[in-house]
């Protein structure tokens, strides 16, 4: 399956959780809808996964998590914000960087459309 593919069922999970769910609920409750969507439509998913950074050729734990990481390939990040923000855009870049993924999607899902919400973000 290539990465286009991985992206637009990534995204057709994501409507059918704001869909079924609505604005207003916590973000580790997305979290949790989006992960057995993207389970139940037959990709890997893995969540909260730890992220190093390399500094000086050491890895230090700073404490980054990758909110889903979708076929080794997709990163999405999950938000129930009021709006996004430039500092959202520059962690999902973070992320997307130090992971070595090209393709990351931001998904606000406290907004009344969900394409208000969303953000692609290629690195």
């Amino acid at each position: 399956m290539d990465i286009e593919e991985v992206f637009k069922i990534t995204l057709d999970c994501c409507f059918r959780v704001h869909s079924s769910l609505g604005p207003g609920l916590l973000e580790s409750a997305y979290l949790e809808a989006m992960c057995y969507e993207l389970k139940r439509s037959g990709l890997y998913v893995e969540k909260q996964i730890p992220l190093p950074m390399v500094y000086q050729k050491v890895n230090l734990e700073v404490g980054y998590r990758i909110d889903l990481l979708i076929e080794n390939v997709v990163i999405v990040e999950v938000k129930s914000i009021e709006a996004l923000a430039d500092i959202h855009l520059a962690q999902i870049l973070t992320y997307l960087k130090l992971s070595g993924c090209k393709l990351g999607l931001l998904v606000n899902f406290n907004v009344l459309h969900l394409k208000e919400g969303i953000k692609r973000v290629i690195h």
